[in-house]
């Protein structure tokens, strides 16, 4: 596989992958109300799986599928900075609120961007692999 493109039988690997961690942040969000898996793994993760998706049905090579889903998180970021729900009058809908968030953090900055990198290294890696 190249670090840079893949082919269609890999896109059915992300696509699982995307599938297994929307479950795990489906949890997250029911289940686990701590100071660090939610706000911080969940951050981490999510970009992760704006990239699987991404991945799995296009045809973005790994570098622009990554940087497209980190400028979405940072999108999602700076519509909470901006009160986005707010503004749109959506703060009555839980899942606008899931969806978008309602916070802005640079912490959540950083870990889509540590997400991404992560995201980077394995594709890297498993490239040298082939």
């Amino acid at each position: 596989m190249s670090a840079f493109s893949i082919n269609r039988k890999q896109r059915s690997l992300y696509l699982l992958t995307a599938l297994f961690l929307f479950v795990l942040e489906v949890l997250i969000e029911r289940y686990v109300h701590d100071a660090f898996v939610r706000p911080y793994l969940g951050d981490f993760l999510v970009v992760i799986l704006v990239y699987d998706v991404l991945m799995s049905i296009s045809y973005l090579k790994v570098v622009a599928a990554a940087v497209g889903a980190l400028l979405f998180a940072y999108a999602i970021e700076t519509a909470q900075y901006l009160q986005l729900i707010s503004l749109l009058s959506l703060d009555q809908y839980k899942w606008a609120r899931v969806v978008m968030g309602t916070s802005f953090s640079w912490w959540d900055m950083l870990m889509y961007t540590l997400g991404i990198l992560c995201v980077l290294v394995v594709e890297h890696l498993l490239a040298l692999k082939t």
